[in-house]
């Protein structure tokens, strides 16, 4: 990142939380060399992460009435599903508190009456099971040294699909070197009719985990791909062409 100006620097038990502005874009770290978080000011609500882009896709499959975003960051996805319904009821859950009020502050949350933002460890909230049953379960729990190993344990998949309507979804946020754990895939399929999968050109693997089967053809994916590129306002195709039956 070149010329940028940093905005705000402090630490909490879990290390540095450092936000930093270049030009367009603000940025949030939780160290020198990460990158949790982009936002390009004066669209908020387009993804700068080719991730969150692909996390998107589940909008192809359901119309959610209520999602969970586990992992808040920046508020991106929060940004992205505010444009393209706010009638959404969402419930955001992030472990550090101070990262609430950064969203807030520096990255522009829409915040209002159908957004719920919960202070607690993503696991013990699930384990609670006290939260209305959502359409889309988003998972994005990541630290400076990477993905939460929680997100992809057995109790946190089977306490995640217990918190999930009977046509809900599950959106995990992994690593490219997942894309090879069979244990990680036999896990989802224990709770899930239907994994699909898109390795993104920013090196993540986004698993989307349906508890019904869609039988939709490739052709009628691009129909609606291009349908919900509008709605979001940003272009779904470079992700859809990299998305596949995880199998």
């Amino acid at each position: 990142m070149t010329d940028f100006q940093t905005l705000y620097r402090s630490e909490d038990e879990y290390g540095p939380l450092i936000v930093n502005e270049d030009g367009q874009m603000r940025l949030l770290s939780f160290g020198d060399s990460d990158e949790q978080s982009k936002l390009l000011k004066s669209s908020p609500h387009i993804p700068q992460h080719t991730y969150l882009q692909a996390m998107l896709l589940v909008l192809l499959f359901i119309k959610p009435k209520r999602v969970i975003v586990l992992g808040l960051g920046g508020g991106g996805l929060i940004h992205a599903l505010r444009h393209y319904d706010r009638a959404i009821n969402i419930t955001a859950v992030e472990l550090r508190g101070e990262v609430i009020d950064i969203a807030k502050r520096y990255f522009q949350l829409p915040t209002g009456k159908k957004l719920t933002l919960i202070h607690q460890d993503a696991t013990e909230f699930l384990v609670a099971r006290e939260h209305k049953k959502a359409d889309v379960i988003f998972a994005d729990i990541y630290g400076a040294d990477g993905v939460d190993e929680n997100q992809l344990s057995e109790t946190f998949i089977a306490n995640a699909a217990s918190l999930l309507k009977g046509e809900g979804y599950l959106v995990l946020n992994c690593w490219k070197e997942h894309s090879q754990n069979r244990e990680l895939l036999a896990l989802l399929q224990l709770h899930f009719v239907e994994v699909r999968a898109c390795l993104t050109g920013g090196g993540n693997w986004v698993v989307i985990a349906g508890k019904v089967a869609k039988s939709v053809s490739s052709s009628g994916l691009k129909a609606e791909a291009q349908q919900l590129s509008l709605q979001l306002d940003f272009p779904l195709g470079r992700s859809l062409t990299r998305f596949e039956l995880w199998e």
